[in-house]
């Protein structure tokens, strides 16, 4: 394992392929743009021909029981405030998996061009495989996803990564996915939807708007460089890194914050967080169902809307269901602080309604679109880092998941700042090394899915 994750770091520093060049990628998604076929209708509920209002549950839910369903969540927190909303419920895992393999002493991954149906732009990169449970076991009536048997017989090749991870918990209720990345060897065929790609490639085009999703950068952030075998000859990979503060980063040490860390989050866990309770969707306050939406009579960050799908090459070609539409924007940011010449990431312990265990450790800022939440003395540190651009390592959009959320793109953004700029950190911050949350980051549910991404996007 060790060895593999040593040449997976080679490929994060290689941005260019002579297998797949970066302009024949660019290319490839511009050509699959083009050529298929996509229509996205929004529908009234009572025309879709596989979704109804279940008055006996107060449900939105497929006829054949099937897929996910949408329920109501009434929910408080400890400051007595309290808010409805609807939530998903899709109680199954699916696969994110991505295939490696070595070419010439370069490690690749096998990504997609895949078109989602929320996508804001059609085609985005996304994993080997991304797969739902409904859909390889065929619920959906369609053919079987492409290197599936791959992932179901992943005890056959080396497991890089294999993690159950949580979804974005502010709209699933305790949803989670398999992210999964397996070495293979030998021949594997390349279907026309399928590249070979550098880990520095895929990094690079994180920085075009809308172009990685959200799956690749959950996957990619699990790799276990914490596994890293510093007694081989690194020099190699140290000539090529740009980023000298990260690599110390990835090389630290376990912080001893750790223990802090779970103890606060115990505390939360223990308390309750916030409490909820699943009601029907007719029973929310301050929610309506329009003819063609489900929305909230105030300022939210999103709306339930109901779409007929037609998109070619897919296991299915048409099929209608809800979305959950962006109604606005969101950011989230990371700090970054140099401390001795190591880079250090600040992270924030964040409570979220359809959190799996009530509480993980989130971005340094998560600004919901619509939020009336005050700022803090960290929060308007970041602001002013961002409007001094000089501090900005990163800022693009990039998507969520286009399989539930429709033309949802929000802010991520990483600023740096040298240590003796931060100032006293308030109750649930935590100032950790990339090691250590990498390491983290191997237990189920420790990082939330906006930091994961965040992480993601670093660069050596």
């Amino acid at each position: 394992m060790s060895n593999t994750v040593q040449s997976i770091l080679k490929s994060w520093c290689i941005n260019e392929s002579s297998l797949n060049p970066t302009a024949e990628l660019l290319a490839w998604i511009k050509e699959r743009n083009n050529n298929i076929y996509v229509n996205i209708e929004k529908k009234p509920l009572k025309s879709m021909s596989n979704w109804f209002y279940d008055e006996a549950t107060g449900k939105i839910c497929n006829k054949n029981n099937s897929f996910f369903s949408i329920s109501g969540i009434h929910c408080e927190k400890e400051d007595g405030s309290e808010w409805d909303q609807p939530i998903i419920l899709q109680n199954e895992i699916g696969y994110l998996g991505i295939i490696c393999k070595n070419f010439d002493g370069i490690m690749h991954f096998l990504m997609q061009a895949k078109i989602e149906p929320g996508n804001v732009n059609k085609v985005q990169i996304s994993p080997t495989i991304q797969a739902t449970k409904s859909n390889f076991t065929l619920k959906h009536g369609g053919a079987k996803p492409l290197y599936l048997d791959y992932f179901q017989a992943s005890s056959k090749y080396e497991i890089i990564v294999d993690q159950i991870q949580s979804e974005q918990a502010s709209c699933f209720y305790k949803k989670r996915n398999r992210n999964i990345i397996i070495r293979v060897e030998g021949d594997i065929p390349v279907y026309p939807s399928h590249r070979w790609m550098t880990l520095g490639q895929i990094k690079a085009l994180m920085h075009i708007d809308n172009l990685v999703n959200m799956d690749t950068r959950t996957v990619l952030s699990c790799i276990p460089f914490c596994n890293l075998n510093l007694s081989c000859d690194i020099s190699d990979i140290n000539k090529r890194i740009k980023n000298k503060t990260l690599f110390q980063s990835i090389i630290g040490y376990r912080d001893n914050n750790v223990e802090k860390a779970y103890n606060y989050i115990n505390n939360i866990k223990m308390s309750g967080g916030i409490k909820s309770e699943l009601i029907p969707l007719s029973m929310m306050k301050d929610w309506e169902l329009k003819t063609n939406e489900l929305v909230n009579n105030n300022p939210w960050p999103f709306k339930v809307i109901f779409c007929d799908v037609t998109i070619e090459g897919r296991e299915v070609k048409n099929w209608n269901q809800p979305f959950f539409e962006a109604t606005g924007s969101s950011l989230f940011g990371l700090l970054c602080v140099e401390d001795n010449g190591v880079l250090k990431f600040l992270v924030k312990a964040t409570v979220e309604v359809g959190c799996f265990d009530c509480v993980e450790l989130g971005p340094t800022v998560r600004y919901i679109a619509f939020s009336s939440e005050k700022k803090n003395e960290i929060d308007l540190l970041f602001d002013n880092l961002v409007k001094n651009r000089d501090s900005v390592m990163f800022d693009n959009y990039l998507s969520e998941e286009g399989g539930r959320f429709y033309h949802e793109c929000n802010r991520n953004v990483i600023v740096r700042i040298k240590k003796q700029d931060l100032p006293i950190l308030p109750d649930g911050y935590f100032l950790f090394d990339y090691k250590t949350l990498n390491s983290l980051v191997q237990i189920n549910n420790t990082l939330n899915i906006q930091l994961r991404n965040l992480l993601s996007l670093l660069e050596v």
